[in-house]
């Protein structure tokens, strides 16, 4: 079986999440709650909320996801993001129609969307916020790590540079 072509960018969101999270443990508690104008919040209210949300999206495709307490440590952090990705995996691995309906219901109201708009959604939502993170790692003189796509292909072997012989 071919693997989904969404790998890569599931397997992007949770490696990023990861590195953001990991670098963001030399901070001090104070530097974890510094407000953030112009983004979510502070570091740590962003981070919290990028992992609960991720298990919250997930939960709509796999019973049983436990979400990150609201005052979850960066480690209690990393360990849910990690188990997401593995969740994740499995749910790229299984059939999955781009239309079919996803029901939430919210505040009295029954909101449909297709399951292309909500994997697009995860994608989205964690690119938005570790954006956020990485101001606030800027604002505190700390140069945020590379988590971009290109640097997530370097990393894990899915870009390679060969010497070109052609044109």
């Amino acid at each position: 079986m071919a693997a989904s072509v969404l790998n890569d960018a599931f397997a992007h969101h949770i490696w990023a999440s990861e590195r953001l999270i990991d670098e963001c443990t030399a901070l001090t508690p104070e530097q974890l709650r510094t407000p953030v104008p112009g983004t979510y919040g502070s570091i740590i209210d962003t981070l919290r909320h990028l992992v609960r949300s991720d298990g919250w999206y997930l939960s709509f495709f796999r019973e049983g996801i436990t979400r990150a307490d609201e005052e979850a440590t960066l480690g209690e952090l990393r360990s849910a993001i990690t188990r997401n990705g593995a969740a994740w995996v499995e749910v790229l691995a299984g059939e999955l129609d781009a239309d079919a309906d996803i029901v939430e219901y919210d505040n009295g109201w029954e909101v449909h969307s297709p399951l292309g708009v909500r994997l697009a959604q995860v994608i989205h939502h964690g690119s938005d916020h570790r954006s956020h993170v990485c101001t606030g790692l800027s604002i505190l003189g700390r140069t945020p790590p590379e988590i971009d796509v290109w640097a997530y292909a370097r990393a894990t072997g899915r870009e390679r540079a060969m010497k070109s012989h052609g044109p």
